[in-house]
């Protein structure tokens, strides 16, 4: 599915700024959602009230498409990370769409697959016993994900407060970690950045 696509078939376009919830905990899933422009983290609060971070999404990828086929409340927030543009198209009108156009099932199955199999990799990757498997575990899914191959060439968009959270390592471990893989020229450090 497309920006033009979506557009087409009567999703609309919604600005939100950062920090604005799309969705709460708990809320009934409505719509699909696309991104345009910005980034959306999946998160939620342990009964603690630390954060469990489950994913950071940007643009032209679409979330909430599983939970229109179950009705079951959202167990996470989505929360725009930065100023935002996200298409949304309500619930009755992607069902009928997928009824009109079945071909896009693949699409579907595309994503869900692909969202199985990040859950996969994060169990795996938070199973890890070493600080530094769980770090590198991360940023090789990440760089999976994106055209930079060579070394270095990666910038990783997330911040340190973020790598702790999907690795389930305190701050403190992840920049002491991110500190020993730079010195053993696994990452380079430019301008706070990390380069992987």
């Amino acid at each position: 599915m497309t920006k033009q696509f979506l557009t087409s078939v009567g999703a609309e376009a919604r600005q939100y700024y950062s920090g604005e919830y799309i969705f709460k905990e708990g809320s009934l899933p409505s719509y699909l959602y696309y991104i345009i422009k910005g980034k959306v983290k999946l998160s939620s609060l342990d009964k603690y009230g630390k954060e469990v971070l489950f994913n950071i999404l940007f643009p032209e990828q679409y979330f909430g498409v599983a939970l229109l086929f179950i009705d079951k409340a959202y167990p996470m927030d989505a929360v725009a990370l930065a100023d935002s543009t996200i298409m949304r198209l309500c619930k009755k009108k992607f069902i009928k769409i997928l009824e009109i156009y079945p071909y896009l099932y693949f699409d579907i199955c595309g994503n869900l697959s692909e969202s199985i199999y990040y859950q996969y990799f994060m169990i795996k990757n938070i199973s890890s016993l070493g600080a530094a498997d769980r770090v590198i575990g991360i940023l090789d899914y990440l760089k999976s994900l994106n055209e930079h191959t060579t070394p270095f060439s990666f910038k990783v968009p997330l911040t340190r407060k973020q790598i702790a959270c999907f690795t389930g390592l305190s701050v403190e471990t992840v920049i002491r970690t991110i500190k020993i893989l730079e010195k053993e020229s696994k990452v380079k450090i430019e301008n706070k950045k990390i380069l992987y």
